[in-house]
């Protein structure tokens, strides 16, 4: 009786571990479907990518002039794309004043923000514990912030510095970092009480910024010489500038927390950087002037718009090689990451 009761608890068992195992491959399966979004700037259109066959599935009108970023809602349902201006970073030309929420499934703008005033919104992100959404807006040397529910503006926070470009939120989101393009210069924000910590020094320019998965270190590219920079969020000092050979740009971190990769826009490369020796350990060449830059959550596959080229450049980050090109728009730039419905 014992012996046959043992059996069928083994059975019992094995029953559940295999439910168990064949859920978690469906679990991972899912990491590896849901949209890429490509804010194309010569067309002003979101193209809405189908990240299963790497095809687009339509381009969606912005209207307004120009949408340079992108990010999506954390259920995937909604992006949001703010209208920068006509002109780059710093320079003179229209100032943009909305930020365009589009319905991922109705494939049109639902909704738009209006931040009643010219601020040139660029860089937005979810907080990954309120889901409210934050944006660059540089004309006021600021983070606006946007209730996610009610798309009512309800705060901001000062950087302290001119041409706020782009922002990251830590994952315990405590705190921001932008990078101060013009001054060349980290802005480090505390979200818990809306105020300005630190402004760290980096170089005469600097550009774009990305955060490590343990929150321990901050990444942007210095673009005076050809390094990306390495700042400890703990001292908030710089500990490391790790040699490129190109200037850097976008850069993203690998779901497993080991690598960072990051677009070298001034060589059409992306390197590969190894976060515990604090190295570039692998380069792959893509189409011109590669930008923005995604990690699929399932860490198999990288995301780089390349502007020149029209295109998003996808690599495995298994071999490290371009695995194929999507056609996108002109002037490919911002990339976010939507999770399949």
């Amino acid at each position: 009786m014992q012996s046959s009761s043992l059996l069928r608890r083994a059975a019992t068992l094995a029953v559940i571990a295999s439910f168990s195992l064949s859920f978690s491959l469906s679990q991972a399966a899912d990491l590896s479907k849901g949209l890429i979004l490509c804010t194309n700037k010569g067309d002003q259109t979101l193209s809405l990518i189908d990240s299963e066959t790497n095809k687009e599935i339509v381009a969606i009108p912005e209207e307004g002039i120009t949408g340079h970023e992108v990010i999506a809602s954390k259920d995937g349902k909604l992006a949001f794309v703010p209208i920068f201006g006509d002109s780059g970073v710093g320079k003179p030309g229209t100032d943009g004043q909305h930020i365009q929420v589009i319905d991922l499934a109705q494939k049109k703008i639902v909704h738009t923000i209006d931040l009643g005033r010219g601020l040139r919104p660029h860089c937005p992100i979810i907080h990954p514990i309120t889901g409210d959404l934050y944006v660059t807006t540089e004309n006021e040397n600021s983070i606006t912030i946007v209730d996610g529910k009610t798309f009512k503006v309800k705060g901001s926070i000062t950087t302290g510095q001119d041409q706020s470009h782009m922002l990251i939120i830590s994952n315990d989101g405590k705190r921001g970092y932008t990078s101060n393009v013009g001054p060349g210069t980290v802005s480090v924000l505390d979200l818990e009480k809306n105020e300005l910590i630190k402004i760290i020094p980096i170089s005469k320019i600097c550009q774009r910024i990305a955060v490590s998965n343990d929150d321990k270190f901050i990444f942007t590219s210095d673009q005076t010489m050809p390094q990306l920079v390495v700042i400890d969020a703990t001292t908030l000092e710089i500990v490391k500038r790790i040699d490129l050979g190109d200037f850097g740009y976008g850069a993203a971190p690998t779901p497993d927390g080991k690598s960072l990769v990051l677009s070298l826009i001034s060589g059409d490369r992306v390197g590969l950087i190894d976060l515990e020796k604090m190295e570039l350990t692998k380069t792959v060449s893509v189409p011109r002037s590669p930008q923005a830059v995604i990690v699929r959550p399932d860490g198999k596959k990288a995301y780089v718009s390349c502007d020149r080229s029209a295109q998003v450049a996808v690599i495995d980050l298994e071999t490290f090689k371009v695995d194929t090109l999507i056609q996108a728009g002109k002037t490919a730039d911002g990339l976010a990451w939507a999770p399949a419905q």
